[in-house]
């Protein structure tokens, strides 16, 4: 097996084991907003699970719910990444250090560099001769207490740092184009959306935007920020729908596993989980990665220039009724999925037996 394919499939299981915490974590979220009404977004985030229980605030309890399944996005993003690599053993350091890039501000491309590190240390280790007598704790205590120290050190004073940098200054970047075209903002974070489908671009693109209503539930009363979360929610859903339409009107391009998928990704789309889209594009990369971002790039554009809103940072059609200009905002995610569609059927048909026979 080659490294390409190898990492491939370790980056696959972190983001697999991740992706129910993204589902379940995004639509408790909206369903959050949604009971406290878009004029009350102050009382639902503010209160603690505490100060929820006391006051009986059902909306607030359930945001909470889904703010706690989010906060284990990295970590079990790193951990199951060290996880597939290294087995049992590596699945200490690598949750530790999914905890650590959170907490450094390094995100996701901290939890995934840390959930590397941490599988190839854990894999090392075990892999040592050691003693018989050490043999049967090795697994259970010593190697993942070394590799977490390792590795730990490594995110503290090796990785945290410059990833988190990197992070605030594509974040930085992204607001100084906000200050300037609206509709080339909604072009790059379309694209960026569709790039890895839930990976480390994807992810600094809708942190852009989620913190943007953190600011608004935190008092601010401009609603570009609305107006960049509804961009950047349609850009993520147009990959999985784009693919499962293509699946429906060419499915001699596609595998039957790629047709079975098709089918899920309706679902995933339609619910905002972009990652639907990552077993089409991890078989066929340079033809279907393309072709998402080209769809979602005009879907971007489009939300934009109309000034369509979002007040909730997940959900996908569950959360329409928090849309402003929900017919618009339903052409811009039509047109995105039809170009989409459209683009993966193209360049999957050229030299394909199918197209030829046609």
């Amino acid at each position: 097996m080659g490294a390409g394919t190898s990492l491939r499939q370790w980056l696959m299981t972190g983001v697999s084991y991740m992706i129910p915490f993204v589902a379940a974590g995004g639509i408790l979220i909206a369903i959050g907003f949604m009971l406290a009404g878009s004029d009350n977004i102050v009382e639902v985030t503010q209160p603690s699970v505490t100060e929820a229980l006391a006051a009986n605030n059902l909306a607030a309890l359930i945001f909470r719910l889904g703010a706690t399944a989010f906060g284990f996005l990295v970590p079990v993003l790193a951990g199951y990444i060290a996880f597939a690599i290294a087995d049992r053993p590596g699945l200490v350091p690598g949750f530790v250090a999914g905890s650590l890039a959170s907490t450094l501000g390094a995100g996701y491309l901290g939890g995934l560099a840390g959930g590397l590190v941490a599988g190839f240390v854990a894999k090392w280790i075990s892999d040592l001769k050691v003693p018989a007598a050490l043999r049967s704790i090795m697994p259970i205590v010593v190697t993942p207490l070394v590799a977490t120290i390792a590795t730990g050190f490594a995110m503290l004073y090796v990785i945290g740092k410059p990833i988190a940098s990197v992070n605030k200054s594509l974040t930085d970047w992204l607001a100084d184009i906000g200050t300037g075209s609206a509709v080339v903002l909604g072009i790059v974070l379309g694209l960026m959306m569709a790039f890895d489908m839930g990976g480390p671009v994807n992810k600094v693109a809708y942190t852009f935007a989620a913190g943007g209503l953190a600011n608004v539930a935190a008092g601010a009363t401009d609603a570009n920020e609305w107006i960049v979360m509804a961009a950047v929610m349609a850009a993520g859903m147009t990959p999985p729908l784009g693919l499962a339409l293509a699946t429906v009107l060419r499915p001699k391009l596609f595998n039957d596993s790629e047709r079975e998928n098709g089918k899920a990704a309706w679902v995933l789309g339609a619910s905002f989980i972009t990652e639907g889209a990552i077993p089409f594009a991890a078989a066929d990369p340079i033809r279907v990665i393309p072709s998402l971002m080209a769809g979602s790039a005009v879907t971007g554009a489009m939300v934009m220039a109309f000034g369509n809103t979002l007040q909730a940072p997940h959900g996908g059609i569950w959360v329409f009724p928090l849309v402003g200009g929900v017919g618009t905002y339903l052409a811009a995610l039509a047109v995105g999925t039809a170009i989409t569609a459209a683009a993966v059927v193209v360049t999957k048909s050229l030299g394909s037996k199918e197209a030829v026979a046609a």
